[in-house]
């Protein structure tokens, strides 16, 4: 039986956090034994308006792509790729660029809510940057695309663009379904709306314990109670989405819960228990981590069959394209 398809990944913008964990990491891990699983490490999307950091943008991919294995993805059964490695990306791209509307690029919601969280005064190619992102799903036919729910909009464009080529081509591209983790958006550790690092509100997936410990202790909680006596306000407190998310004893949270709702337990224990449930989550992937970057050139290796293996299957996708468009009818 043929296997459905993923295309997920990340833009490199340095180590992942927790928030990539629940966003779209765990179900890569589940998903990636059941689907033909392609994880794309989007370096090209990190050049916009970056474009002169290169070294930065190489060293965060690197980042990227050790916490993707150190989160349980295997690479004998899940391709992990560079997006640079396959030019036949840039091709679909220049033939979707041909096909939006200016009007629809300028109105997507996760443009707009990335340039006014980053202050950018963005480049063409990052306002475009959806209809790149159409070409990588697009280019592996992706049946479904594990995302934060922050990127449901450019699902939504790239469906837009599969059912206007094929209706213009006949069918071609496979109409891709999003899927939002467990949690759509983790809170900060500040208490703001998203945990990014640049924000600087993060717990990473490489945090040792002694940051880890650092970062639990600061957890913003409730602003109106002042002595662990106090009544205290569960519902939107990080302490406990956090402890929702990722501590397995639920008898003890909700014994938390029940005893922090009328001030019978200290902000100081219920982060103490949140940094053991984290810290236990942590260690394998600690762990998992320090294997690879004790052997980079088996790290390396990886990632450059992974691009092999993946550029493959885009090629294969574009020859269709060229077919079904007549691009390249006179030259032949």
């Amino acid at each position: 039986m043929i296997k459905k398809r993923i295309l997920t990944g990340d833009t490199p913008t340095g180590k992942l956090h927790i928030g990539h964990y629940l966003g779209t990491l765990e179900n890569r891990v589940k998903l990636q034994h059941t689907f033909d699983t392609y994880i794309i490490l989007a370096n090209i999307h990190a050049y916009a308006n970056y474009y002169q950091k290169s070294e930065k943008i190489n060293e965060d991919v690197y980042n990227v792509f050790l916490d993707n294995l150190a989160v349980g993805i295997d690479p004998k059964i899940a391709t992990i790729f560079l997006e640079s490695g396959i030019p036949e990306l840039y091709e679909l791209y220049g033939i979707f660029l041909t096909m939006v509307k200016h009007s629809r690029v300028i109105r997507n919601p996760s443009v707009k809510e990335e340039i006014l969280y980053k202050k950018l005064d963005p480049s063409v190619g990052f306002i475009v940057y959806p209809i790149l992102q159409a070409a990588d799903i697009l280019g592996f036919n992706a049946d479904l695309v594990p995302v934060g729910e922050d990127q449901l909009p450019v699902i939504e464009q790239t469906r837009e663009i599969a059912k206007d080529f094929n209706q213009a081509f006949g069918e071609t591209f496979v109409v891709p379904e999003a899927k939002v983790g467990r949690v759509a958006r983790l809170v900060g550790t500040d208490g703001k709306l998203k945990m990014s690092k640049s924000g600087g509100n993060a717990i990473l997936l490489s945090d040792d314990e002694k940051a880890l410990r650092q970062k639990v202790m600061s957890i913003y909680t409730d602003p109106d109670r002042i002595h662990k006596t106090d009544a205290g306000k569960v519902e939107g407190n990080p302490v406990f989405i956090y402890h929702d998310a990722f501590n397995p004893n639920k008898v003890e949270v909700e014994d938390l819960k029940s005893r922090y709702k009328v001030g019978k337990v200290g902000d100081i224990e219920v982060k103490e228990k949140l940094f053991i449930a984290l810290n236990d989550f942590l260690t394998p992937i600690r762990e998992r981590r320090r294997y690879y970057e004790k052997r980079p050139e088996e790290a390396k290796e990886i990632l450059i069959e992974g691009t092999k293996r993946a550029r493959k299957v885009v090629v294969e996708v574009v020859e269709r394209v060229r077919e079904k468009t007549g691009i390249n009818k006179l030259i032949k």
